[in-house]
């Protein structure tokens, strides 16, 4: 069955195609009787009117689209509520799109957003360097940096001082004793993971006979984190790591489990520290000692950039946001919580 057209719901009406646009989009100018008719019309019609058309007659849709490095990871689950939550807020929607840390996925992404003529583009980037981003702003599509610092003045960045919560991390698990521990992130690559790895690397080049070692992983999720657990496990104990920094919480539970499954200790054997303090960190079989970052809030604040952005039009000046983050220490890591 053919979608009722707007000519159609004017002819049943008996009022003009213009004046069924006004009832639509500026309804207070038409009179209350006239009004009524036509809202009629449209209810026994059952019409819908074409959200994409018109707003692609004005040159930009009110969807906005955020590109995640991994949708499965609930940080950014909480990184799209905060910024879904402005978008209702101001009738846009956002459509998430996953790259899965995949740099050909997420080019595919943004020339797709870019042919739906999207409000604008919110994208935690593999790559905040890439050519791709710099010219989808230069062609006039508005893009934030989110969990990642702009590295040049082209385009807003919302981020958190990851080398500061890497620091925060390593300084905790030397202070608590620690001599010989592991880091498990990947791709080292990705600035986030390198920054979170400078950071432990700077405390612990700076502490006394620090053994720091690095596993690094291709993807950053439970069953890695439980694999290169399994790997630690089998080590002889005068040389295996007695704790562990994980990049994100991810792999900190993957590797709890890989203790538990082991009958090693947390954190007696292993202490262990993630990153991003996701809500099944505190709620865990031994609750998760982990750096936090304010994921709805870097979503939010986001999405304010962009709105900034797109009102301001020429006038706007980027600005780079920079969150702290916060050590939420649990049993993971600490001896006296038991």
């Amino acid at each position: 069955m053919a979608t009722p057209s707007i000519k159609e719901v004017a002819h049943r009406a008996g009022v003009s195609v213009g004046t069924v646009s006004n009832v639509l989009n500026r309804p207070s100018i038409v009179a209350p009787a006239t009004r009524k008719r036509v809202q009629d019309s449209i209810k026994a019609l059952g019409f819908v009117r074409n959200e994409a058309a018109r707003h692609l007659r004005a040159g930009r849709s009110r969807t906005v689209g955020l590109v995640v490095l991994d949708v499965a990871n609930p940080f950014f689950t909480d990184l799209a509520e905060g910024a879904e939550e402005l978008a209702y807020e101001n009738d846009t929607v956002v459509m998430v799109c996953n790259s899965k840390t995949d740099p050909v996925r997420e080019g595919h992404h943004l020339d797709q957003l870019e042919q739906q003529r999207v409000y604008g583009v919110l994208i935690t980037p593999f790559d905040s360097a890439d050519p791709q981003l710099r010219a989808l702003v230069a062609r006039g599509t508005p893009v934030v940096l989110v969990d990642r610092a702009a590295d040049h003045g082209g385009m807003c960045s919302v981020s958190v001082d990851d080398k500061l919560g890497g620091r925060l991390a390593g300084t905790h698990l030397i202070e608590s004793g620690h001599r010989r521990i592991a880091f498990i992130g990947g791709p080292l690559g990705m600035q986030q993971v390198a920054d979170r790895l400078a950071g432990i690397t700077t405390v612990a080049a700076d502490a006394t006979d620090v053994d720091l070692q690095i596993f690094e992983v291709e993807v950053m999720g439970v069953q890695h984190g439980r694999a290169v657990g399994e790997q630690l496990a089998a080590l002889p104990p005068a040389s295996r790591p007695t704790a562990a920094f994980c990049a994100n919480d991810l792999l900190a539970l993957g590797l709890l489990q890989a203790m538990a499954a082991t009958q090693l200790r947390v954190p007696q054997d292993m202490a262990i520290v993630g990153y991003d303090d996701i809500g099944f960190a505190a709620a865990a079989a031994v609750p998760l000692s982990s750096v936090r970052q304010p994921a709805a809030l870097l979503g939010r604040t986001a999405m304010e950039l962009l709105q900034e952005e797109v009102e301001a039009g020429e006038r706007h000046a980027h600005r780079q946001v920079i969150f702290q983050p916060e050590l939420m220490v649990r049993q993971s890591s600490d001896l006296t919580r038991g």
